[in-house]
């Protein structure tokens, strides 16, 4: 992953002599909504649903887009510069956000990292020749793929609307009494589903999967670790055809928003099928349109799961 250029970073010194001058004054929206940031997908539809039409979200990352390696423009930063509140994942995931942060004139934004409080998962380094130890994430981000730890980051969200909208608390905290219930029947639905599975080994591009095979007594077999744009070398290749034929694994997992190319060339090895196993990293303007949210993939995800491992 890289880090800020230096582009970015002086984009950000020429906007801030622009912005500095509005930065004392409230920063909501005329229609008297929150203005909120929100760093990709998962971060969007959990604002959205806290948030309801007291707020108006912006998500940085575009939709459809894998955000691992997405970096923000010059005319994100202006719009954070007049937010009032910024919502991002952490542990690692948006690694823009320090230097971002850092630059903005803007000292009323109330930022939210939604992991916070989460015990995090240590990841599985990527071996690629130009990662160095600073772009390495030490821990697995893709703490929302586990019910428990969304209704964590959506209590982080409501708490932050709370402090920059008192006026709206009541509204904020009865979304979120309303969606942590639908979390913890979520949480319920795989917990009853997957506990009668026969086999417990599910075979993943990327190693995304973490949060969600351990709340459910799978394990993970990533074909590559957390960056999901780099490729396994032949040794890999390898030893993961010989665990898929050894476990007896009939389905290679990949991700929507990544070359499908590896799984099914290990597929292809073990005389396996290929599925979307979906880690909600950014659902496409399509999906939206047609309903798609967290809950509607989640379903999705634990219907594929159940059909391979049973």
């Amino acid at each position: 992953m890289k880090r800020v250029g230096c582009i970015l970073l002086i984009g950000c010194l020429v906007l801030s002599m622009f912005v500095g001058c509005d930065s004392g004054k409230s920063s909501q929206t005329q229609n008297g909504k929150l203005s909120v940031y929100a760093s990709f997908y998962p971060m969007f539809d959990f604002a959205k649903k806290i948030g309801g039409d007291k707020v108006q979200i912006t998500s940085l990352v575009p939709a459809g887009t894998e955000p691992h390696d997405w970096e923000p423009a010059a005319s994100d930063i202006a719009g954070l510069e007049k937010a009032d509140v910024f919502i991002y994942n952490g542990a690692g995931l948006e690694h823009w956000t320090e230097d971002v942060l850092a630059s903005l004139q803007n000292k009323k934004l109330i930022t939210v990292e939604a992991s916070k409080g989460i015990s995090l998962m240590e990841g599985q380094e990527d071996e690629e020749e130009h990662a160095t130890e600073e772009e390495q994430s030490k821990y697995d981000p893709h703490v929302w793929l586990s019910p428990i730890n969304a209704k964590k980051e959506m209590e982080n969200i409501k708490n932050a609307f709370v402090q920059a909208d008192p006026d709206n608390k009541s509204i904020y905290e009865a979304n979120f009494v309303k969606y942590a219930a639908e979390l913890e029947k979520l949480d319920k639905e795989f917990k009853d589903t997957l506990s009668t599975v026969s086999n417990k080994d599910v075979i993943v591009a990327h190693q995304a999967f973490g949060y969600l095979c351990s709340a459910y007594g799978l394990n993970q077999v990533p074909i590559e670790g957390l960056s999901p744009d780099s490729e396994p070398d032949p040794a890999k290749m390898a030893e993961i055809i010989d665990f898929a034929k050894q476990h007896k694994v009939k389905t290679i997992f990949f991700e929507e928003l990544v070359s499908p190319k590896v799984a099914q060339t290990i597929a292809s090895a073990v005389g396996a099928k290929t599925e979307v196993l979906n880690p909600i990293e950014g659902l496409s303007d399509k999906e939206q349109a047609a309903g798609d949210d967290y809950f509607s993939v989640m379903r999705k995800n634990l219907k594929n799961l159940k059909t391979a491992l049973e």
